[in-house]
């Protein structure tokens, strides 16, 4: 069973059901601790996670900025899954975020070795 998420027509990740749900309640949790909408429905008629691409890429912007506006390695590794994930759907929804020159890189290789991982799911 599966828990795609989708943007549109286009199936931006064919998550597993599990890791599928647990992305999008980490995200609406995340989203409410922010104050900002998630950008993420859940359309239960259809088992799937639509992504509103404007509000979403907002939320993953407040996201990054909280990440990258602390030095605490909790909230670090709190944000660290949640972010390289969204990242990943935004790059693959064609809406990549601008990361900070200190950040491109790390984030670069976390995003490519997980959009690997997400297609094994």
């Amino acid at each position: 069973m599966s828990y795609p998420v989708v943007l549109g027509e286009d199936t931006l990740w064919e998550a597993g059901y599990q890791s599928g749900r647990m992305y999008f309640f980490l995200v609406q949790g995340a989203a409410e601790e922010l104050q900002i909408p998630s950008g993420l429905v859940a359309n239960l008629p259809r088992g799937e996670c639509e992504v509103k691409l404007p509000a979403f890429r907002s939320f993953v912007q407040r996201l990054y900025e909280t990440y990258s506006s602390t030095r605490s390695m909790h909230v670090h590794g709190f944000i660290d899954g949640l972010l390289i994930t969204s990242l990943v759907l935004l790059e693959r929804a064609g809406s990549p975020l601008e990361l900070l020159p200190e950040h491109e890189q790390a984030l670069r290789e976390e995003r490519a070795a997980f959009a690997r991982r997400m297609a094994e799911d």
